[in-house]
């Protein structure tokens, strides 16, 4: 997708045509908030927040894995994640390899060979060692630190478009986010530096390679950062079942703009929804009383692009 070309620095919150409006939207956000939070209307989301992150060997990354934070590399392990993070194109550093004796072992080394990723044969007590007792069978895969950049540099062009994330636990939530922001023009997603999901092996996979191009940032305090960006101009909306404008009728959205999208459990916070200009809501006619915070997002940002492209 072709980049817009930046239009100059953006504008300040006061010097925006919406600026008069903001008061008035917070309370009709306000009014409209009630009951708990989801990302679709008609009631309480399923009590299992994220599919998958309590049960065992689905915590959003591949059985054995590490959660990178930045600094520590991630250690993928396991004939078949190790495989799985390879085909997805998971930046890696190093193979370690006991034995190529296994098919999918086999597949991994020749992926790693092509990728020209280092090839390291070694024995079984120091993968013990590296792993901390995990079940390696025989494999791991160290990847790549992921470098975050900083909340301020996702704020591109004239009219940036950033999605910030909001109790998301869940990594292949996190890169089928990053994914549709790729695909519907953001300048990057922002994440809370604790109890929020990072970007892993998992996340790389869900993202299909998209995280090589589309910025994460992580922000130490969320609030804090929302304000921020409103400061500097970006109109922020949080997306929530009771939000009191459909999110295909944001004609704000055209300017600076920040989507906040919550857990499908939880939804948002409540000092980050009260931090919101306004809450909006994706019209569900059906009977599914939630959906899955990727695929709200991806909604969300499909409206929020047809109305930017304007």
């Amino acid at each position: 997708m072709a980049k817009r070309k930046g239009k100059g620095p953006t504008p300040k919150a006061e010097d925006r045509h919406w600026h008069g409006k903001r008061q008035k939207a917070r309370a009709v956000k306000s009014a409209k908030r009630t009951g708990t939070p989801t990302l679709g209307p008609g009631g309480r989301a399923q009590a299992a927040a994220e599919t998958g992150d309590r049960a065992a060997g689905r915590s959003g990354r591949p059985a054995g894995a590490r959660r990178a934070n930045g600094e520590v590399p991630e250690l993928v392990t396991g004939r078949n994640p190790v495989l799985e993070a390879l085909r997805a194109g998971v930046p890696g550093t190093t193979l370690y390899v006991m034995t190529s004796s296994d098919d999918r072992v086999r597949e991994s080394i020749q992926i790693a060979a092509d990728r020209r990723i280092p090839l390291l044969e070694t024995g079984k007590n120091e993968l013990d060692r590296m792993t901390d007792g995990a079940v390696h069978q025989g494999i791991a895969l160290q990847v790549k630190p992921y470098r975050y950049a900083h909340p301020d540099d996702l704020l591109a062009g004239a009219a940036p478009l950033v999605v910030a994330v909001d109790g998301i636990t869940d990594p292949r939530n996190l890169g089928a986010i990053v994914r549709s922001a790729a695909a519907f023009g953001a300048t990057g997603v922002v994440v809370p530096e604790r109890r929020a999901a990072g970007v892993t092996a998992g996340a790389w996979k869900s993202s299909a390679g998209t995280l090589a191009t589309v910025p994460v940032a992580q922000a130490t305090n969320l609030t804090r950062q929302l304000k921020a960006y409103q400061k500097a101009g970006c109109f922020v909306a949080g997306l929530d079942a009771d939000g009191g404008v459909a999110v295909a009728d944001l004609e704000v959205a055209s300017g600076p703009f920040v989507l906040v999208v919550g857990s499908e459990g939880k939804g948002l916070g409540r000092l980050v929804a009260d931090t919101c200009d306004l809450l909006v809501t994706i019209p569900m006619p059906g009977a599914a009383e939630s959906l899955n915070a990727g695929v709200a997002a991806g909604i969300a940002l499909y409206e929020i692009s047809r109305l930017r492209s304007r």
